[in-house]
């Protein structure tokens, strides 16, 4: 589960403001949409409704996807070709990259699966992400490629380049997850290739069983890393902590390697940016956490 942390001052001025609402404990994976209490003057605020809708209708996202993917492959047999490139940031490589077998290591969820069926159920019933019913979902194995995912996946794997899956599904997901992916069309090796949340990785700990650095260390030991494919920024390096302005560092420390080793899709939907508004403190109700957005908003006024 999400550790929790103690709201700011800011915030439980926030918390006092927004009233007596309830939400319900968050676990890893960011919620997706929360109800809010209706209002006879308008509709109660929806804040996943317009990203996923965004996200299922229009073209833009999916050529924003196709875009991403076919730009990686523009540029991935030169990765292939110079053995000294490597998609690790030093602290998640561990090994030494040269003389190891290429890999490209992916994200799973709205990398190259997109779940958006699964945020529009959250959305018509008014609830918000839950283990139990996002279990269920993976458990049906009806997810669908993201635009461009099994094109650049077959690519890499037809050149002898390993396709890592490193998500934040569970372990005991793996079996519905790899059969989702070579249902659509992804190469599976094996199943050494799935790297879900909760794997021990030798002498390494972490704070979170969520973050993504030991798992990558992992993949340090066994192969080069020619790119690194994701939604969101700690699935290139970790955010520690969790705020704006340790994310702005980052984007600023390897904001080179953004659309050269590094590809990012678009989800307005759901992430660690989310949290890192509201000091990662999911015990606020939907009103605090939407009041801290709106403080974060820069109208130049």
């Amino acid at each position: 589960m999400r550790q929790y942390v103690s709201a700011s001052p800011l915030l439980a001025t926030l918390l006092l403001l927004a009233g007596c609402q309830h939400t319900a404990a968050v676990p890893d994976r960011e919620p997706v949409g929360s109800p809010s209490s209706a209002s006879s003057a308008a509709p109660a605020a929806d804040d996943n409704l317009h990203a996923v809708t965004w996200m299922q209708t229009s073209a833009e996202y999916r050529a924003n996807a196709m875009q991403t993917y076919r730009a990686a492959l523009a540029q991935l047999d030169a990765a292939l070709a110079d053995p000294q490139w490597d998609a690790l940031v030093p602290a998640d490589r561990v090994v030494p990259a040269t003389g190891l077998k290429p890999a490209v290591v992916v994200d799973i969820d709205e990398t190259v699966l997109d779940n958006s069926p699964y945020q529009v159920r959250l959305i018509r019933s008014g609830l918000a992400y839950d283990d139990a019913t996002w279990a269920q979902w993976v458990a049906e194995q009806s997810a669908r490629p993201v635009p461009g995912a099994v094109e650049f996946a077959q690519a890499a794997d037809a050149r002898g380049i390993t396709v890592i899956y490193l998500s934040n599904r569970t372990l005991d997901q793996r079996t519905a997850s790899l059969a989702n992916l070579r249902a659509v069309g992804f190469p599976v090796a094996d199943e050494s290739v799935y790297l879900g949340k909760g794997m021990p990785v030798e002498g390494c700990q972490q704070a979170s069983g969520s973050e993504k650095h030991c798992r990558r260390q992992w993949v340090s030991r066994h192969y080069r890393v020619l790119m690194q494919f994701g939604d969101q920024l700690g699935d290139f390096v970790q955010p520690r902590p969790n705020t704006p302005q340790k994310r702005a560092e980052l984007l600023e420390q390897y904001g080179q390697w953004f659309g050269e080793r590094w590809w990012m899709l678009a989800n307005p939907s759901y992430g660690d940016w989310q949290p890192a508004l509201f000091e990662n403190d999911w015990s606020l109700p939907p009103a605090a956490q939407r009041a801290a957005k709106q403080r974060a908003l820069d109208a130049r006024d």
